[in-house]
């Protein structure tokens, strides 16, 4: 009799927590164009767009949050949303292109240390990519033969949110016509 009261009340208090982080909870999914681009919360960084959109959705807390997404290639945007406690704000969004950089260019890219791969070093890794602490796009994106960022020529700070590997940190001086590998090493 004991451990069925025990059991109730532990259920009660389950079901009383669920619902209160419920009631405090509401839910973003951004669509638009670049699906790819960065999905910001409050400054920090969710994901690619495309990850929240249907059926995904990101939980956060009712109120007032900043959304911005971003993109290499586009300009920023920005926007308030309010979100209701068990609701769904859905963004709807369209960058606008920036100007295209001025060549000579080079390209940065991660691997395993080696010059190319055909395999990714971390597939599935959404976690962000800032070069001189800019969003310029999520890891899966950057780490196997052919891809990359192509940038002009020129020295750059590069910081990388693996969820695989945690942060590298790392200052690339990048020549014309040349690859430049950041290794991402186990954890």
């Amino acid at each position: 009799m004991r451990l069925a009261i025990i059991g109730v009340t532990l259920a009660a208090l389950l079901i009383t927590g669920c619902v209160a982080f419920g009631a405090d909870t509401g839910y973003i999914r951004a669509r638009g164009s670049p699906a790819d681009a960065g999905l910001f919360v409050d400054g920090k960084y969710l994901g690619p767009a495309s990850r929240f959109t249907v059926p995904e959705k990101y939980a956060v807390s009712a109120g007032e949050h900043e959304v911005t997404l971003q993109d290499p290639r586009r300009e920023k945007f920005t926007a308030k949303v309010t979100v209701q406690p068990n609701k769904t704000s859905k963004i709807h969004y369209k960058m606008k292109k920036k100007e295209p950089p001025k060549g000579p260019f080079g390209r940065i890219r991660l691997g395993g240390g080696e010059p190319e791969s055909f395999i990714s070093v971390a597939t599935g890794d959404s976690g962000p990519i800032y070069i001189n602490g800019d969003f310029v796009g999520y890891i899966d994106e950057l780490n196997n033969l052919g891809t990359g960022i192509q940038l002009p020529a020129g020295a750059y700070e590069v910081k990388i949110e693996s969820q695989v590997y945690g942060e590298v940190t790392k200052t690339v001086e990048l020549k014309a016509n040349q690859v430049v590998v950041i290794p991402m090493g186990k954890k």
